[in-house]
């Protein structure tokens, strides 16, 4: 297989390659090393017949990708999207490799989906389909080999559908995956970590820059799980959130929106769109909103060399995965625009899905004091070694993050003899 070499790419996986590229460059890796680190240990997929509540009979295609599993079981999201294909399976299994090692859990990479818009199936297909796919991989799962979570488009009941099925076939086995309902051995916490951690990454920054949380703007594109609890956790804090958009649209107040009444809008209308109290804004112009903080915390590939100059935060935080192409880095860093990396503002969802999968483990349950205190430990410390990496060598955090990941699994690689 030859060396994977840097591209600067709007294509997830080149994202990931090039990242990981300028890390082992830094580094001084071989060219062994180096196609170790990019190539994916397995990748795997499946047909999906699903037969339809009218009768009909479809087939839909599902991905599971194991990118890494040198520093412990494989680890990743399960995401439906009509989008979901193979390369950006890839690339999202290799990026948890790399996050998972930052935040220096004992886990590896992978990532799975299915090709389909789950909008257009009834629950009893969903849950039809979602057993199907189980039911082709699950003897690649399990507690110590590859345990799935939520991703886009997915939630605790799809993880207890898995949860079931996949105890169907081994005998009763919670820790095979993460982010159950705490009624069939779920974390406290785990709804709100990975929005939690958005904040206590930013929160962290904000301090080593000296800017105050009171009173900075903040600007949300996407509104589901991640960038609701991250609004939620801003506001609270007295920043003013003011804008925020999700897949029909956004909606805009600089002088602030109500986010508690922007939620219960949410909840009744399944939508940030039309919402009163401020003006209609697409999701292509929030990304040029004048603010303190931008989180792009939806697609990958939003920030673009074609509208990273029209960007205006001072921060942004990256509650997406791989939501920023190179070119775009490089524009903004030259910028001065500070750029907390996926890989560490998005780890608070797989921090506490260790400590749910260490729950299962051991049959003991934490209180969620607990989990966000230990949540805010983990991500406080790898926030700290990643900007004194930063500031000691002159890189950017990304630099940063990257070489500090790569470098731990690298040394499991060769302690391991791979």
């Amino acid at each position: 297989m030859e060396t994977p070499t840097s591209q600067a790419s709007d294509d997830p996986r080149e994202i990931v390659v090039h990242n990981v590229l300028k890390a082992a460059d830094r580094l001084g890796l071989d060219s062994e090393m180096r196609t170790l680190l990019n190539m994916p240990f397995r990748e795997v997929r499946v047909e999906i017949p699903l037969r339809m509540d009218n009768g009909s009979l479809r087939v839909f295609v599902g991905y599971r990708v194991q990118h890494s599993g040198v520093r412990g079981p494989a680890k990743g999201g399960i995401r439906y999207h009509p989008s979901t294909g193979l390369n950006e399976v890839r690339a999202l299994a290799a990026a948890m490799t790399w996050k998972t090692s930052l935040v220096n859990l004992p886990f590896g990479g992978a990532k799975g989906g299915i090709n389909v818009d789950p909008k257009e199936l009834s629950i009893t297909e969903l849950q039809r389909l979602t057993r199907g796919y189980i039911r082709r991989i699950h003897l690649l799962l399990g507690p110590y080999r590859d345990v799935p979570a939520p991703d886009m488009n997915t939630n605790a009941q799809v993880m207890t559908w898995i949860f079931d099925e996949y105890s169907a076939h081994h005998g009763y086995t919670p820790a095979c995956v993460t982010g159950k309902p705490v009624e069939l051995g779920g974390s406290l916490g785990r709804e709100a970590a990975t929005g939690r951690g958005v904040f206590c990454v930013t929160e962290a920054l904000l301090q080593d820059l000296r800017l105050p949380m009171a009173g900075a703007r903040v600007a949300i594109q996407g509104f589901g799980n991640v960038g609701s609890f991250a609004a939620r956790f801003f506001a609270e804090a007295g920043a003013i959130v003011i804008a925020v958009s999700d897949v029909i649209g956004g909606v805009f107040n600089p002088l602030g929106l109500d986010v508690r009444a922007l939620l219960e809008h949410v909840r009744a209308t399944h939508s940030v769109s039309r919402f009163a109290a401020g003006k209609a804004i697409s999701n292509e112009d929030l990304l040029a909103v004048d603010c303190d903080i931008l989180i792009p915390a939806a697609l990958q590939c939003v920030i673009t060399k074609e509208n990273a100059p029209k960007v205006r935060a001072r921060v942004i935080a990256e509650a997406a995965n791989l939501p920023t192409t190179p070119e775009a880095d490089e524009i903004l860093t030259r910028r001065g625009v500070h750029i907390l990396p996926d890989v560490l503002t998005n780890a608070g969802g797989v921090t506490v899905s260790y400590f749910e999968w260490a729950q299962n483990l051991q049959q003991v349950f934490w209180e969620e004091e607990r989990v966000n205190t230990d949540m805010h430990k983990i991500l406080t410390r790898a926030y700290r070694q990643v900007a004194e990496m930063a500031s000691m060598g002159k890189i950017s955090l990304r630099e940063a993050a990257y070489t500090i990941a790569v470098d731990r699994v690298a040394r499991a690689e060769r302690l391991r003899g791979t």
